[in-house]
């Protein structure tokens, strides 16, 4: 039975030697190792070409072995879907950030449902702190978005010039912005009438 190591890390300056180290220093000999560099956690694991790959070469019954739990999937939901599929194959998973939990047993997926759990208590928060900043921001007056990349004397000028005959697409070169920018500035907002 072997040991399978993977690895992952969000930009190629980042090295995943320290996650081996970690693996092997935790008892763990890693029989065959396989590294994502470069990809982002917001990629789901199946998504991931070295994963996949590994999911390709580890047989029914194996032990598939990551530093951390963020190593297997983009968020909960991700995490859940492959640790069910590894546990259909009877891999035991072990994340060394949850000691040595096989999360793939019946203390794994408790563990496993109440990390979920907390991951959507955390992402509600976030949303709700988020929601009270932007209205906050507003009722301080504050502009919300991206900066304008025209001024207003530029807009006045540009409708000026767009109804003395010049086009969309000069005016666009000219400030240097996208037509379709032009053509929001110039057309200005759309007005239907009630009834």
């Amino acid at each position: 039975m072997a040991t399978f190591g993977y690895g992952r890390v969000s930009t190629k300056e980042q090295t995943t030697e320290n996650q081996r180290r970690e693996i092997e220093a935790a008892g763990f000999t890693v029989d065959y190792w396989y590294v994502d560099e470069g990809v982002s956690g917001k990629v789901s694991a199946m998504q991931r070409p070295q994963f996949a790959k590994m999911l390709s070469q580890i047989r029914d019954g194996e032990v598939l072995v990551v530093t951390k739990l963020d190593r297997l999937g983009r968020d909960a939901q991700d995490v859940g879907a492959t640790i069910r599929m590894l546990a259909a194959r009877r891999i035991e998973v072990t994340v060394l950030q949850l000691g040595k939990l096989d999360l793939t047993s019946a203390a794994g997926k408790l563990m496993l449902t109440m990390l979920a759990a907390v991951a959507e208590m955390e992402r509600d928060l976030l949303v709700e702190r988020t929601q009270s900043g932007l209205a906050r921001a507003k009722a301080e007056g504050k502009t919300l978005g991206r900066p304008s990349s025209t001024t207003a004397e530029q807009r006045a000028a540009m409708v000026k010039r767009h109804q003395n005959g010049e086009s969309i697409s000069a005016l666009a070169k000219a400030y240097e912005i996208s037509r379709a920018s032009v053509m929001r500035i110039v057309k200005g907002p759309v007005h239907v009438p009630l009834g």
